[in-house]
């Protein structure tokens, strides 16, 4: 794997450099950050953390830019002397920020140019990347799937649909991570200690999840199975359903999509 910089090693950056770096163990990684005093302790030999951009695009090919989406555009006009269109993939992070808004800011619609979208999970490899292009000069597609299929899996979208998978896919996350946070909640309320009902749920989720997607079934074949007549589990479904459970979720979606397209 050729050199890769991350511009922009907050959370979502780090997290790829993380995910990267377990999986490319010696290839050089280089992030970027105003302060990198408290990242050093990830440095090694082959992991390499700097203030200095112009470095970082003179070692690096192949560009990760995960800057806040306010930030991005200005960042780019300002160092766009320092980006080779001959050299440099660029593939930004950044929500809302679209491809058209990135070129006219580097001053050139002749660069390998890329949306990603992942999620936190990279760190763990286990993200789900959306991933949009329009132009290629420098073919350059298959190696952009390669970076983000090393931290988890990737989907190549139109890039009108890259806000809906920042979504579902970034923004999934959080919901998730919040319906697990309540579902430990209950397992306490019911009798279990804190770090017990942790495990039973996150291995529950995970499971689930997996029943998915190793048996490319709807969520609702699974769930038929473990409903029985007057059971327990479709008196809990159905309590849940009545407090708005499937509504204030899918809500809660529409109303973060609204926020990016305002």
């Amino acid at each position: 794997m050729e050199k890769i910089g991350i511009i922009g090693c907050g959370n979502l950056g780090l997290s790829l450099l993380k995910g990267l770096r377990k999986q490319y163990p010696s290839t050089p990684l280089f992030g970027s950050r105003r302060n990198t005093e408290h990242l050093m302790k990830l440095a090694d030999e082959f992991t390499h953390f700097t203030s200095d951009n112009a470095l970082l695009l003179n070692e690096c090919s192949i560009i990760i830019i995960a800057l806040k989406p306010y930030m991005i555009l200005e960042f780019l006009e300002m160092n766009k002397a320092l980006f080779d269109s001959k050299r440099h993939t660029i593939i930004s992070v950044a929500t809302g920020i679209t491809l058209e808004e990135l070129a006219n800011s580097l001053g050139s619609k002749d660069f390998s140019l890329y949306r990603g979208m992942p999620n936190t999970a990279a760190d763990v490899q286990e993200s789900m990347t959306a991933i949009s292009g329009t132009t290629d000069p420098l073919n350059r597609k298959e190696k952009v799937t390669e970076v983000f299929e090393a931290i988890g899996e990737t989907v190549w979208i139109d890039e009108q649909l890259m806000e809906s998978a920042t979504i579902l896919g970034a923004c999934g996350i959080a919901y998730v991570l919040r319906f697990i946070r309540a579902m430990i909640q209950g397992g306490i309320e019911v009798g279990f200690d804190a770090k017990t009902a942790n495990k039973i749920v996150s291995q529950t989720v995970k499971g689930a999840a997996q029943l998915l997607i190793q048996n490319g079934l709807h969520p609702e074949e699974e769930i038929d199975k473990v409903t029985t007549p007057k059971g327990c589990t479709i008196v809990g479904l159905n309590e849940m359903e009545h407090s708005g459970f499937s509504s204030a979720l899918i809500k809660g979606i529409v109303t973060s999509y609204q926020k990016i397209e305002r």
